[in-house]
């Protein structure tokens, strides 16, 4: 297939080479420059610098390319830190300082407004990217996939362009405890000589190490990912974890035997401890099982909600939805300075999650229902309760239309949209824009320094 469409380009081809001035980084952080009005995107190069390229692939209407000289690098350009961050490919970024990886991101959103909204760069109201003091070991879950290299037991991520398995160590990125738990139990596989899952024949048991670690409360949670019932060598096992990481209050398995790249199967079960482990974001607590969905930097989610809050400017008179509530932590973030809060999800274990959380923090103003948020809106508008504020945080796909189409129609003051992907939040308010909508405040944050995305908080108001 690819084959036609390199034909299909005549002014590159691939194995060309040239020399490519960079001028902005994509949305997956990769150099971006022009051959006679023709994009090219080259992982690894930054803004500013002068570089021979070499095309690998090549598109009707752009290119892919690599590095073969850097005639003039970047001022920013530093050395990673991490020595495998070229294999691994878990982070896009860690060969741009730091304030200037703030800066770049700021630039990938401006781009998807410039792209897909009607709004000129110097009117978009967008704000500095909110970054982290300290922009390493901020991950408080690794997903870590188990393989043998002869007899060495490994850990890691699958290498971004190939399906290699990168061994990683110690992951820069990622809290230290769940370094050190991970590391101890690949450790135990090889001294138990365990089973490993192989991909490819499908034999073998044990596939992931999941290891997620409560950052104010020190509570540890490790899971164990196997393609079969039962955990082998299991006594064995049980005891060696409870003498080497008496750390670990909670020990689960997750069976998956599926021929799948989802880490999780359907079936969990305790092995030892508790079946949660608690954390804390200011003053709510929340109980995380196995599979609960969590924000992966806890320090950078206070400051997200913060300006959730802060955008939302309320005054206690506000009747508040939070749409794709999940477990409901946006919503019961802004409750103590709202009139209400009513949230809605289609997962109904999320909903029962809000309700109890809601339930444990005496929040008696938050009201949750299972369903989806373009059909319990106009429900409550029947009902007479309008929302004065809606807050949605969707997955990255962006929001459903038919939602769309309803907080049109619903027409609330302000809508507070938080947004893992700049190009979807774009699009999304572009339609919005065209319903009567107009951007107040655009403020990009910094969740997963040292790689190349971003997060926004968005705010539309009524014209």
């Amino acid at each position: 297939m690819n084959t036609m469409k390199n034909n299909s380009n005549p002014l590159m081809k691939t194995g060309q080479t040239f020399p490519l001035s960079i001028k902005r980084l994509g949305i997956n952080g990769e150099g971006i420059g022009f051959y006679k009005r023709q994009v090219v995107f080259v992982p690894g190069a930054l803004p500013g610098e002068e570089i021979q390229v070499e095309i690998t692939k090549v598109f009707p209407n752009r290119a892919e390319g690599k590095i073969n000289k850097i005639k003039k690098a970047a001022k920013n350009r530093v050395t990673p830190l991490c020595p495998i961050y070229e294999t691994c490919g878990g982070c896009q970024l860690q060969h741009l300082a730091y304030a200037s990886q703030l800066k770049e991101k700021r630039d990938i959103v401006v781009q998807a407004f410039e792209r897909y909204t009607k709004i000129q760069k110097n009117e978009l109201p967008i704000s500095k990217t909110i970054g982290m003091e300290e922009p390493w070991a901020y991950r408080n879950k690794s997903q870590f996939q188990v393989g043998r290299n002869n007899d060495t037991i490994i850990a890691g991520l699958y290498s971004s362009n190939s399906h290699k398995l990168i061994n990683i160590d110690h992951c820069l990125v990622q809290h230290e405890d769940t370094n050190i738990v991970t590391n101890t139990v690949k450790q135990i596989i090889r001294d138990l000589n365990l089973s490993v899952y192989n991909e490819r024949k499908r034999t073998g048991s044990i596939r992931t190490i999941v290891v997620r670690t409560a950052f104010r409360t020190d509570e540890i949670q490790l899971v164990l990912v196997t393609a079969t019932e039962s955990l082998p060598k299991k006594d064995l096992f049980i005891s060696e974890i409870k003498k080497r990481l008496p750390q670990v209050t909670s020990f689960v398995q997750n069976v998956n035997d599926e021929k799948t790249s989802l880490i999780f199967g359907e079936k969990t079960e305790g092995v030892f401890g508790k079946d949660t482990i608690t954390e804390h974001l200011g003053d709510l607590s929340f109980e995380l099982s196995a599979r609960a969905f969590f924000q992966l930097n806890p320090q950078q989610t206070l400051k997200l909600y913060d300006e959730v809050k802060k955008q939302a400017k309320l005054t206690g008179k506000e009747k508040i939805v939070d749409a794709y509530c999940g477990s409901g932590t946006i919503g019961m973030w802004l409750a103590k300075d709202a009139k209400e809060v009513r949230g809605m999800d289609i997962i109904k274990e999320s909903i029962l999650d809000a309700r109890k959380n809601a339930e444990k923090h005496g929040i008696s103003n938050a009201l949750y229902e299972a369903g989806k948020a373009e059909n319990l809106l106009p429900k409550w508008l029947k009902e007479g309760w309008r929302p004065d504020v809606i807050v949605v945080d969707p997955p990255r796909t962006g929001c459903d239309q038919t939602f769309l189409d309803t907080v049109a129609k619903i027409k609330p003051k302000r809508m507070i949209y938080v947004s893992c992907n700049p190009s979807t939040l774009a699009k999304d308010v572009h339609m919005l824009i065209s319903k009567g909508f107009e951007v107040e405040q655009v403020t990009p944050v910094d969740m997963f320094p040292q790689t190349s995305q971003v997060e926004a908080v968005c705010t539309l108001v009524l014209k």
